[in-house]
């Protein structure tokens, strides 16, 4: 793949590792000009560092302010936006509804839908005028979760259903002048998924799970263990003018779930 985004703006959420930055590399490979919006400091400067020409703006996703301010930082440095990626995301540790003790489910609640799915709304909120000035497209990260059981608890999967349901109801909503679809990926290896505070689950990893390549391998029918590079290029197929006719769909980079017995 050579040029699929060339002179495309774009504006990832999320993009200081794992997908996020997988699909900042991989769209700038391909020809498009990227800005990011990043919560931790630390990946914000190391972005900085690596990418000198990448406008990168520090703050929390899940306000409007910082949202406000990376669109306008993008709009700024490229003169408008065609594309928005939204790849924030937390996790629960596959906790049940039993194993949640009643005086935390509020809290629990608040962490886990501000972070997988208000962000997603600030977001869109923030790029819309923008996105529809070009007549751009939208890229929200659902998961596999959202479609087979067992595959994160009760907050995460309910979370991710309802990105599920954010793609199919803004893309109605923006039809014709903005696309929107997600990218529903499996495990994947490399990321700093964390789990949430009220869970005490901030300082846990995902990727640090013990055999977890071995254990995501053997989970799919194509008996492949994916990382962020692998997913990134769904996103740049959905970002470019060869999925110009998708609109309210998902690409499921998965490792074949949907053949699984």
């Amino acid at each position: 793949m050579t040029g699929w985004l060339d002179g495309r703006r774009a504006l990832v959420v999320g993009a200081g590792s794992g997908i996020g930055r997988a699909v900042l590399d991989a769209f700038r490979a391909e020809g498009a000009s990227v800005a990011v919006l990043e919560r931790d400091a630390g990946k914000a400067i190391a972005i900085g560092e690596a990418l000198p020409d990448v406008p990168v703006t520090v703050g929390d996703a899940t306000t409007r302010e910082a949202n406000d301010e990376a669109v306008a930082a993008a709009v700024s440095a490229f003169g408008g936006l065609d594309v928005l990626v939204s790849c924030v995301g937390v996790f629960d540790f596959y906790r049940g509804l039993e194993d949640l003790d009643a005086d935390v489910i509020d809290d629990a609640f608040a962490e886990m839908f501000s972070t997988n799915v208000k962000s997603h709304l600030h977001a869109v909120k923030a790029a819309l005028p923008a996105l529809r000035e070009s007549r751009g497209s939208i890229v929200l990260t659902e998961s596999t979760s959202a479609y087979y059981p067992g595959r994160g608890g009760v907050l995460y999967v309910s979370s991710k259903f309802a990105v599920r349901g954010l793609v199919t109801s803004l893309a109605h909503e923006l039809a014709p002048d903005v696309r929107v679809n997600g990218v529903a990926p499996g495990g994947t290896l490399n990321t700093d998924l964390r789990g949430i505070p009220s869970l005490g689950q901030q300082s846990r990893r995902l990727d640090d799970t013990p055999g977890r390549a071995a254990d995501l391998a053997a989970r799919t029918p194509l008996g492949v263990a994916l990382s962020g590079e692998d997913h990134a290029w769904s996103y740049v197929f959905l970002a470019s003018s060869r999925s110009r006719g998708i609109t309210g769909d998902v690409v499921h980079p998965d490792g074949g779930m949907a053949a699984k017995a």
